[in-house]
């Protein structure tokens, strides 16, 4: 028989009975399709975390001030860091760019109106280190800061919520009665592994500690974030700022850290690795249905090789060899399969693209992979669960199946 022959025979095999066959290839519809809905599951989560930590940077380094310990119980209130650190880590080969930092919350007001959020306290270069880009206006300069200038830069989100023109350059906002004049407004980011990015007002760090917290250690910051050259080494880099940062706070060979360093890169590592794990689970519980598919296929097959047991004797009578069944058999099996594994794959990238882009407002990546996969499943699960109803069918003695009523 040639390949046209088998395919036909396959055609009218399945069709000859069209609610039995319909539900067996809905197996394994429903199967494919959710192998592909997971893996595009799987892979935008993966690819949101990894752009979210990506507008961050993979070469950017934040050191947090960590708890003091005195007699044994930890403080919480105490800062470690200084600015004086940060000019000592400036001076570090690899550092391109660095700032100290300090946040803390506010209630902003302008006319009327007033809206909640973060207060981040920095020099110039934090725009290097975060990647900022000015949309109106311009940032503060060194001067800003050593002045302690009321001047402020308000992210988009936050001129929005306060009902500002959308170039609200020269406005005047208020922080616990203290006035600042905005002076830019950057471009929109979005959201980003540490939050908005839009939602803060950035003024001079001095400004921050002086006038609005009125700190007695107008050095001490909550953290120094800095950017390193892309060529940089960033585990040598760090084990520099902390041998660095223990001798200048004086600590001996056996005491804690009272800072901690967080490596950007390292963390995104860590997050592609737990989210590549996520999508491995994702897939192996949708596979399952794909093995109740091929059980529905094999079972079909079994009830085709028992209700053709007179066909087939007559076949092996007139010369069909066992090889002829198995490959008939197989090839209906195979066939299946195959248009289940089709109709899934479509109906799944439909979904996945449809669903994650127009409802929930993704961008969901699409890979060939899923359509490999699906072809390697139409075979294999074909192949899987047509064996022993062709080897059943292909072992008939043809002088009882002749006789089968």
């Amino acid at each position: 028989m040639t390949l046209s022959d088998i395919l036909k025979e396959s055609w009218l095999s399945i069709s000859g009975n069209k609610i039995r066959s319909f539900l067996t290839v809905l197996g394994i519809i429903i199967g494919v399709m959710a192998v592909v809905i997971m893996v595009a599951v799987g892979e935008t989560v993966q690819k949101e975390i990894t752009d979210q930590f990506s507008s961050l940077g993979t070469n950017t380094v934040v050191i947090r001030a960590g708890a003091a310990q005195i007699g044994g119980v930890r403080s919480g209130n105490r800062q470690t860091l200084t600015t004086d650190d940060a000019a000592v880590i400036a001076k570090l080969p690899d550092v391109a760019a660095i700032s100290p930092v300090q946040v803390a919350g506010a209630q902003v007001v302008y006319g009327n109106k007033n809206w909640s959020t973060s207060m981040i306290g920095a020099y110039p270069d934090y725009t290097t280190v975060q990647t900022i880009e000015m949309e109106y206006g311009a940032f503060f300069d060194d001067a800003a800061v050593r002045n302690a200038s009321t001047y402020a830069v308000i992210g988009p989100k936050t001129a929005a919520e306060l009902g500002m023109d959308k170039n609200p350059v020269g406005e005047v906002i208020r922080v616990q009665n203290v006035p600042f004049v905005v002076i830019g407004v950057p471009k929109e980011r979005g959201d980003s592994a540490m939050g908005s990015q839009d939602d803060m007002v950035m003024i001079p760090v001095t400004t921050l500690k002086k006038r609005l917290q009125g700190s007695r250690f107008p050095n001490a910051v909550s953290m120094i974030a800095l950017k390193l050259y892309q060529d940089a080494d960033n585990a040598v880099v760090i084990d520099q700022i902390s041998a660095l940062l223990r001798d200048r706070h004086r600590l001996k060979p056996g005491d804690e850290d009272d800072f901690q360093i967080m490596d950007m890169k390292q963390i995104l590592e860590t997050m592609t690795t737990v989210t590549g794990y996520l999508k491995l689970l994702l897939i192996a519980i949708a596979a399952v249905s794909l093995l109740v598919g091929a059980i529905g296929i094999m079972n079909m097959m079994l009830v085709s090789v028992a209700e053709r047991t007179r066909e087939i004797g007559i076949r092996k009578a007139i010369g069909a060899r066992e090889s002829n069944i198995i490959i008939q058999f197989l090839a209906e099996s195979i066939m299946i399969s195959f248009i289940g594994s089709m109709i899934g794959l479509v109906i799944g990238i439909g979904l996945s693209q449809g669903v994650g882009r127009f409802i929930l407002g993704y961008h969901v990546p699409f890979s060939l992979w899923p359509v490999l996969l699906s072809i390697s499943v139409a075979v294999v699960v074909g192949l899987a669960s047509g064996v022993m109803p062709a080897i059943k069918a292909a072992k008939l003695n043809p002088i009882d199946s002749l006789r089968y009523e």
